[in-house]
């Protein structure tokens, strides 16, 4: 008799036990937050150990992925009551916008945050050239422009420009989940359509003021985001999106043994940058033949999804992923706003430090690891708090001759 196939659900989404919370989860997004802190704290030593060195996707991607599979996960069940006639669409929605909402005044929170941080910095200093970084300018020479597009969601500070982004595709996400639900497959076609479109037409929402765009694209990071979603949808019912497949498998991993090749093998690379050239010359559209981020080019893209499937597969993982060594990761993937937000004002902060300190040896080794320490305290925090309104929610078990009544 042939054994029974052990279920891992993709990366983030996995097929434990029905109803479990899967260890990869909240230790994958914890990575994930810990190597956008370091990578938004650019010219230090450790960016070269975060996952943008070892492919063509970063932490953004899995950012994107994670936070996919987290929404299928709290919000199909839901969605899936209501489809089934047990539940109002209201009740499907409101948490979902509910969601929305809260990322929206987090994003308004860091941005004022910031900015406030760099104006004191330039007076405190005296280095009125920190106004000019990361288009706060804008702030103060077009205040009134300004603080309607920051209203909007259209005036981004650099590194304080993910949310945006994640927020308009919470808000269409009821239809996704709707729509991931009855057709999965269909649903991921539909959206790697507007992926393909939106990138050969370079679509794209406008900054205000400014002109430009989002540096990430709705019309292209949206697809990454169904995926987690589907990905989460079938998690919560103990299945997989994609089955573990040998053939397949060895396809992923093979893709990604050739990024590799293509980053560390210098002859190699250059070979392969030719030959996408070339592609791009005969006529290739230039989101399938380059690696542009904002709009989630193709390279981008497929090396993503090849991890997501290489890590899904990989039954180890899990046990890992549940050791006490992880149990940081975890805590950090499970207060993961209040860590991404603090952890992107705390890379801004230090990169104030180091624009002040040009010249300092001892800075860019010192002040990402000061910084992951501190988003690890802020995870802490919030974990006690939560803890702590868990027990006050918890009514006191009834005793009877000093047995604990149990029904």
């Amino acid at each position: 008799m042939s054994q029974p196939e052990r279920k891992l659900v993709s990366f983030p989404g996995a097929a434990a036990v029905r109803g479990q919370r899967d260890p990869r989860i909240d230790a994958f997004r914890g990575a994930a937050l810990v190597m956008i802190l370091i990578d938004h704290i650019p010219g230090n030593p450790y960016e070269a150990l975060t996952l943008r060195n070892f492919g063509f996707s970063d932490a953004a991607e899995a950012f994107f992925v994670m936070s996919g599979v987290a929404a299928g996960i709290a919000y199909s069940g839901r969605m899936e009551r209501w489809t089934n006639g047990e539940g109002s669409l209201r009740e499907a929605v409101t948490p979902i916008w509910h969601r929305a909402w809260v990322l929206y005044l987090v994003q308004m929170v860091m941005t004022v945050v910031v900015l406030a941080m760099f104006a004191m910095a330039a007076n405190v200093f005296l280095r009125p050239e920190l106004l000019q970084m990361h288009n706060i300018s804008r702030i103060f020479d077009q205040t009134g422009a300004a603080l309607t597009g920051l209203a909007a969601l259209s005036y981004h500070i650099g590194y304080v420009n993910i949310l945006p982004t994640y927020i308009v595709l919470l808000l269409l996400a009821p239809l996704a989940i709707r729509a991931g639900l009855r057709a999965p497959w269909p649903t991921l076609a539909v959206s790697a359509c507007i992926w393909f479109v939106g990138g050969w037409l370079r679509l794209n929402v406008p900054n205000y003021p400014g002109g430009g765009g989002w540096f990430f694209s709705p019309f292209t990071w949206q697809f990454i985001f169904v995926l987690g979603l589907t990905i989460g949808i079938r998690h919560r019912r103990g299945e997989r999106l994609v089955p573990v497949n040998r053939p397949l498998f060895l396809v992923a991993a093979g893709f990604l043994v050739l990024v590799l090749a293509w980053k560390f093998i210098p002859p190699f690379g250059v070979w392969m940058n030719n030959k996408m050239w070339l592609l791009g010359k005969l006529g290739a559209p230039a989101n399938i033949v380059t690696h542009d981020k904002p709009f989630l080019a193709f390279p981008r893209l497929i090396h993503a999804v090849a991890l997501v499937y290489v890590v899904s597969c990989l039954p180890q993982l899990r046990d890992w992923c549940a050791h006490r060594v992880a149990a940081p990761l975890r805590m950090l993937g499970r207060q993961g706003l209040a860590v991404f937000a603090w952890g992107s004002v705390l890379a801004l902060g230090c990169q104030i430090l180091l624009k002040v300190e040009p010249g300092s040896a001892l800075l860019p080794w010192l002040l990402p690891p000061l910084a992951v320490l501190a988003i690890f305290g802020v995870a802490a925090v919030h974990e006690r708090n939560r803890t702590a309104k868990r027990t006050a929610a918890t009514p006191p078990a009834r005793t009877t001759g000093g047995l604990v009544a149990r029904a």
